[in-house]
């Protein structure tokens, strides 16, 4: 057994690096969710024990800082759609202030998705600092 499976996450947060990187189509609906399905297990395991989840992920490779085409924003319909008896929220940016307070305020049982950290050079260059 791992000690993730023996740990008891009831009223703990975990933050967790998925692997979000799905297709969309030009609507933004996700044409393959084999990524986001196979992060399940993970997320249900902590959410059964009473903990809560903050999801950081990144979408694509954007050159420029934030873009709509790749705002994990998209993926929220079909997350909860995964989640449906729990509450999943999103913060508009994955560090900040906004970032900070919906993670200190996450009860039991709630997701938090964090926006694409690949809106910032410093994540896919592997900066310690970031």
């Amino acid at each position: 057994m791992s000690a993730f499976s023996q740990f008891n996450f009831s009223g703990h947060k975990a933050l967790i690096r998925v692997d979000f990187n799905v297709p969309l189509n030009a609507d933004f609906v996700i044409t393959d969710d084999n990524r986001m399905r196979a992060a399940v297990p993970t997320i249900q395991k902590i959410l059964n024990d009473g903990g809560s989840v903050i999801l950081m992920s990144h979408l694509g490779r954007p050159k420029d800082g934030p873009t709509e085409k790749y705002s994990l924003k998209h993926l929220l319909p079909h997350l909860q759609q995964m989640f449906e008896q729990h509450t999943v929220l999103f913060a508009n940016d994955c560090i900040g202030e906004e970032a900070i307070e919906k993670s200190k305020s996450l009860k039991a049982g709630e997701i938090l998705l964090l926006e694409n950290l690949r809106f910032y050079k410093e994540e896919e260059k592997g900066d310690d600092a970031f």
